[in-house]
């Protein structure tokens, strides 16, 4: 399953080098996913970036069969958590030859799976300042985004549930619904995409200070339950917001002020 818009442009090229580890090979656009199990495949493998992930790991599911990932995206961040190979060449060996797999829970976003992080507050901020940087700084462009998010970014006013109780009702500078918890070319929440749960962080507002030192904290892995950060672990979160930002799922920007998450354990 190809994404030909893929950061790198060079997904159409997992195929030749799939069928040079020995691979028989069918090809499907990502917008197409949804007719691969018909091919009765013994594997499926993704080309593309996180945000393609999602999809085809729902398409997986239902085929129920392992997915490999060829990581050709910008940030990679799903690749980078799981230890998948960021080299191509090698992704798309261990694809054909590998034999070790690992049994991963699926989000959704309403209707959307995604696989990482759904964010809401300064990740899609972010992520838009991010959009004209990437060919040139590449995974960079969104330490470079998370700066300019940072310096004028507006706290979100959010009201969440979990697990239909009440969680969080205030001014957040993010939201995070976290699988794997990476997001953003290396920054991470705590979270275990095999637990069958989701994990919810909210970075209280505060002064842009602590705002410095969550955001150290996000990029050294280390965002925990401590002052100024709230976090539930549920199967669903309600979130609404004041609509001042939209979301970032997967790296990729949703319009939408109440949203609905829910996960599937070993799907």
């Amino acid at each position: 399953i190809a994404n030909p818009d893929s950061a790198r442009g060079d997904a159409p090229q997992a195929e030749r080098m799939l069928r040079e580890h020995g691979a028989e090979v069918r090809r499907f656009t990502l917008d197409r996913a949804a007719e691969a199990p018909r091919s009765k495949p013994e594997r499926m493998v993704v080309a593309g970036g996180d945000g393609s992930i999602g999809p085809a790991a729902e398409v997986a599911g239902v085929a129920d069969v392992p997915l490999a990932i060829v990581p050709v995206g910008t940030a990679n961040d799903f690749a980078r958590a799981l230890g998948i190979p960021l080299d191509p060449a090698e992704a798309c060996r261990v694809a054909v030859t590998g034999e070790e797999t690992r049994r991963l829970e699926l989000a959704r976003f309403g209707s959307r799976p995604f696989v990482n992080v759904a964010s809401a507050g300064l990740s899609p901020v972010a992520a838009r300042k991010a959009r004209g940087l990437k060919r040139v700084l590449g995974p960079f462009a969104y330490s470079a985004g998370a700066l300019g998010a940072g310096v004028g970014a507006r706290p979100v006013r959010c009201r969440i549930g979990c697990d239909g109780e009440p969680f969080f009702d205030g001014r957040a500078w993010q939201v995070s619904v976290a699988v794997t918890g990476a997001f953003g070319g290396g920054a991470t929440v705590d979270a275990d995409p095999s637990d069958g749960a989701l994990d919810v962080v909210v970075l209280e507002a505060g002064s842009r200070a602590r705002l410095v030192a969550h955001a150290y904290r996000l990029r050294a892995g280390r965002v925990r339950a401590q002052r100024g950060v709230s976090r539930r672990r549920c199967r669903e979160t309600e979130i609404r917001t004041d609509g001042g930002s939209g979301f970032n799922v997967d790296g990729e920007l949703v319009e939408a002020d109440r949203v609905l998450c829910r996960v599937q354990a070993g799907a």
